[in-house]
């Protein structure tokens, strides 16, 4: 007889190609409404599942832990931050976390570079005048945004993301200056010729532009704070697609607002889905969906990697791709 497949149940609608594999593989039950559960939900799927897959939209807190039955062992995050799950807590119940890493970075680099060029150069409120029929001929003054060869950037979070955005920024001719927990090997330094402070503060009050790529966590929350961003320069911008809440949402709003900053490119929000109304206003604020993975090739690769997950946990093995609370 068969062994019984384990039950794994998936938060939101997956690309087609991983829904099915993980048919397959599992007795898999897919949320073919796409719309985020309901407390209830989760909770209900804890108590039945063998394995839950989960996204950022859901929040896995140590109470909806303590609901889980004894069945439940893997959390297969689909997706590579993990700050909506407590990863304390399900280790402390015996239950393993797992994410995505490496399969989003180049696609996240994209987004930030495009994001630099988009506020730099004023292209989506160009692209506005345009759609909007007020286009009426070029003058020498109008729209005049800023290049970007040459400039300084400072990126915090020098991980994955962080080397992918500096690599793409040289290829811009711009000057790569970094913050992280401890400087990048001498390899790395050398070749995105990349310059390390220890001090954010001095940083910040140095550059150009301002790219966020670190994690959020506790010691990372409103990282950027309301006396962080007055330290930048009033032409800085500020590009964020990593956490909304690594930066003071509210204090940045009100800069953008006093043109106190030069302008902001978002992918996160603070109080996501939320944004707050007055930044929706702005003309120096381009804002997007959080489309940092968002192409074919990140969102099936990231299924790849929650199905190998699941399958090394099947058959008895420590999953590749296990979050522990040290690493944090």
């Amino acid at each position: 007889m068969a062994a019984r497949k384990p039950k794994v149940i998936v938060t939101r609608r997956l690309p087609d190609v991983v829904e099915t594999r993980m048919r397959e593989l599992f007795d898999t039950e897919l949320n073919l409404d796409d719309a985020p559960m309901s407390r209830a939900a989760l909770v209900d799927a804890v108590k039945r599942a063998d394995a839950l897959v989960p996204t950022i939209t859901d929040r896995i807190d140590a109470d909806l832990i303590a609901e889980a039955g004894d069945k439940l062992k893997l959390i297969a995050n689909f997706g590579m931050g993990v700050d909506h799950i407590d990863v304390a807590a399900a280790n402390a119940r015996g239950i393993a976390v797992t994410n995505t890493p490496g399969v989003l970075t180049e696609d996240t680099a994209d987004l930030t570079m495009a994001l630099i060029m988009a506020v730099s150069r004023r292209i989506v409120e160009g692209a506005n005048v345009v759609q909007a029929g007020h286009f009426t001929g070029w003058t020498p003054t109008w729209m005049m945004g800023r290049r970007v060869n040459g400039k300084r950037l400072g990126i915090i979070g020098m991980g994955r993301i962080g080397q992918a955005v500096a690599r793409r920024a040289r290829a811009f001719g711009m000057q790569i200056h970094y913050h992280n927990r401890k400087p990048v090997s001498h390899l790395i330094a050398e070749e995105l010729e990349a310059t390390y402070w220890e001090s954010l503060d001095q940083m910040l009050a140095r550059m150009d532009i301002i790219s966020v790529n670190c994690p959020h966590t506790p010691a990372t929350y409103h990282l950027l704070s309301a006396r962080r961003l007055k330290l930048l320069q009033p032409h800085a911008i500020v590009v964020n697609t990593a956490r909304g809440e690594i930066i003071d949402e509210g204090a940045l709003t009100d800069l953008l607002t006093q043109g106190a900053i030069g302008g902001a490119g978002l992918d996160v929000f603070e109080f996501e889905p939320a944004i707050n109304p007055k930044l929706l206003k702005l003309p120096n604020a381009v804002l997007l969906p959080h489309l940092g993975s968002a192409t074919v090739e990140a969102r099936t690769d990231m299924g790849e990697k929650v199905i190998i997950n699941l399958k090394t946990w099947m058959d008895g093995h420590r999953p590749p791709d296990r979050v522990l609370v040290s690493m944090l």
